[in-house]
């Protein structure tokens, strides 16, 4: 039988990094109908022909699929891991969508991971299909990735996105962590925003695509969620309430090791300093499948 051709994308460009090689390229997406772009981190392991676990990391509101690449140092103990990273861009591009690019917190590079249904939002906006099997299959097919081992990380918007793909689908996704998620976004001024434009007034709607609320309706993972957040980030009480997470995992039996950090705000810095013990959680979990 012969084997099925590798799909086509265009390479943006390529570098030698830790002893792999990070790659940015795009690619006609069919869950987005537009083009669409990825980064991905593979370690020399995998260059060498070895399927290797790998872990997709979704960044937050204004950024695209360089961002958590360039700015996390992720990369580094990545390639100590023997562990891929995949990054897709936050949001579509080129939708036209009537206001899509008047605010940080909406349209272009706010995504939010999830697939919309309001008419005007619903042909284009749909990063939550697009991250949960169009890109893993597609990277999958292109890169030595072992999708038994697979794992999804994120910050802010992207913390949102990955506790609730991984709560959602579980056996897809084997291990998960996020640095300042937004934990309850139905009841802050973010996730309203987003919820009302791309799902609509229903709120009752809006409960798969939040995490707490997902706890707290029984959708739990086998393994410990790893949450980081900065006692200093100026988005802590109004946007991002880790501490309703927690109470939602108590009540549930969810582990979750939420750890709290002096002085550390929003920022990439706040990433960099703990991105180590990140990777390490993954790897863990991954490389002993």
């Amino acid at each position: 039988m012969t084997a099925a051709p590798k799909p086509t994308i265009k390479t943006i460009e390529e570098h030698a990094s830790c002893g792999g090689r990070v790659g940015f390229y795009s690619h006609p997406s069919d869950s987005l109908g537009l083009e669409a772009r990825f980064g991905v981190f593979l370690p020399e392991q995998a260059l060498a022909g070895a399927r290797v676990p790998v872990v997709y990391v979704l960044a937050g509101l204004t950024c695209t699929d360089e961002t958590f690449l360039i700015k996390s140092n992720a990369v580094r103990f990545a390639a100590r891991h023997g562990l891929a990273l995949v990054a897709p861009d936050t949001s579509p591009r080129g939708a036209g969508v009537a206001g899509e690019d008047e605010s940080y917190d909406l349209g272009t590079g706010a995504g939010f991971y999830l697939d919309a249904t309001t008419p005007a939002w619903q042909a284009h906006y749909r990063m939550g299909t697009y991250v949960s099997q169009e890109l893993p299959e597609l990277t999958q097919a292109l890169f030595a990735l072992d999708g038994a081992r697979r794992g999804i990380m994120g910050h802010s918007m992207g913390g949102h996105g990955a506790l609730v793909h991984a709560l959602r689908d579980p056996k897809a996704w084997k291990s998960v962590s996020a640095f300042a998620p937004i934990c309850h976004p139905a009841v802050v001024p973010w996730g309203e925003k987003a919820f009302s434009t791309y799902l609509g007034p229903d709120r009752a709607t809006w409960a798969r695509h939040d995490a707490t609320l997902l706890l707290e309706a029984g959708h739990t993972h086998p393994t410990e969620i790893l949450v980081d957040q900065g006692e200093s980030d100026q988005f802590l009480h109004n946007q991002l309430k880790p501490e309703l997470l927690r109470k939602a995992a108590a009540q549930v039996g969810q582990p979750l090791k939420l750890r709290l950090h002096a002085g550390y705000d929003h920022s990439y810095w706040f990433i960099q300093s703990f991105i180590a013990d990140h990777i390490d959680h993954h790897a863990t979990i991954l490389n002993a499948m």
